[in-house]
């Protein structure tokens, strides 16, 4: 394969992952505090060591995966009237534990647990600013949160829900649909002040019809590229038969 062939390469390999990108928000339109997606890419110049540049002669520029970036808009409130959907309004993640460790989520649909515990859909339970589970007490059924995160029942104050912000939140990697984690040693802040919403929960800040058509313009420049690299490939093949003939 020639420069031109790997050029062309390099931009599949790139469409192929913002493909996967714009298929997995699409996928996660619905899920309570996703947030969008996208790929961003850089120019990668070749240079030849040594050697100048010829006359009218251009650099080749490959197409280069830098990361990913992570849209941090807040979603819309979807009012359910369950009092154990929480949301927060403006930054702030909810921290759960997870058999890994402490993860940072800001999709609330919470639920209560056989042991009293207010967890997860995957059974985490949600920490009080103590490192605690919010944990009910016996026989109690009936939960208020207020707005900086202070939680009762009707046997009084239990605690105070742990809200957290980073300084850096596009660092923080995704495990799943709902949770984060840091990456980069950068430690959770706690918020004094957290805007926590009852009887709600954040929707996806994913627009559909948007991402729809930036998959379809996605899809057809991976099969203009796709084309270019057979025909590329012909053309090789054809000149190699055309050198072996002549010989």
């Amino acid at each position: 394969m020639d420069t031109p062939g790997y050029v062309v390469l390099s931009r599949l390999v790139a469409q192929r992952r913002a493909t996967d990108v714009l298929a997995a928000n699409i996928a996660n339109a619905g899920t309570p505090g996703f947030k969008a997606t996208s790929t961003l890419f850089a120019t990668h110049v070749s240079r030849q060591a040594g050697i100048g540049a010829a006359p009218g002669s251009r650099e080749v520029s490959y197409t280069q995966d830098r990361a990913t970036w992570r849209d941090m808009a807040p979603g819309p409130l979807q009012q359910t009237g369950n009092p154990l959907d929480l949301a927060l309004q403006g930054e702030g993640f909810f921290v759960v534990e997870t058999p890994a460790g402490e993860r940072f989520t800001r999709a609330g649909r919470f639920t209560l647990s056989p042991d009293s515990q207010v967890v997860d859909p995957a059974g985490n339970p949600v920490l009080l600013d103590g490192g605690q589970p919010l944990t009910l007490p016996p026989g109690d059924v009936r939960i208020e949160i207020k707005g900086d995160g202070s939680v009762s029942s009707e046997s009084g104050p239990i605690g105070r829900l742990r809200v957290v912000r980073f300084e850096a939140p596009q660092h923080l990697l995704a495990e799943g649909d709902r949770l984060l984690r840091t990456a980069d040693g950068q430690d959770p802040m706690p918020m004094q002040r957290p805007a926590v919403v009852q009887g709600a929960v954040e929707e996806s800040n994913v627009h559909p019809v948007v991402e729809l058509t930036r998959l379809t313009s996605e899809l057809r420049e991976f099969q203009f590229a796709s084309q270019f690299l057979e025909r590329e490939g012909e053309r090789l093949g054809s000149a190699v038969d055309r050198i072996l003939r002549r010989r």
